[in-house]
């Protein structure tokens, strides 16, 4: 008995068409989920229950990767200082509705004063 050797193919073709569609429907979930994020500024549910309780842990959770592990500025500017050029109320306005490349949202309001008072006494 003879084999056709084309049917190792179209079985080939079937499982690859059919692993294209799955894909594509798992991509669409997933786009939902991070327009969700987005909306929710970045944040997922489960990130925004484990918040961070001390100013230090939110700089670290939120703002080292732009303004520097010691506070020497990079992307964002340098924060050693601040308290010196801006008022407590400039900070709390940056930091509830972000300014330039910030981003608004990045403390919560509870933890506005905590953070606010931990930036004025960077020096």
């Amino acid at each position: 008995m003879k084999r056709n050797p084309v049917v190792p193919f179209i079985v080939i073709m079937v499982f690859g068409i059919a692993l294209m569609f799955m894909l594509s429907f798992k991509g669409l979930s997933d786009s939902k989920q991070m327009a969700k994020e987005q909306e929710n500024g970045g944040k997922t549910e489960e990130s925004t229950e484990n918040a961070a309780a001390t100013p230090e842990d939110i700089y670290k959770q939120n703002c080292i990767s732009c303004h520097g592990d010691a506070y020497q500025g990079g992307v964002g500017p340098a924060l050693k200082g601040v308290g010196d050029r801006l008022s407590a109320d400039e900070i709390k306005n940056i930091l509830t509705n972000g300014k330039g490349p910030m981003p608004p949202g990045l403390v919560q309001e509870d933890q506005l004063d905590g953070m606010t008072e931990f930036l004025q006494g960077l020096k």
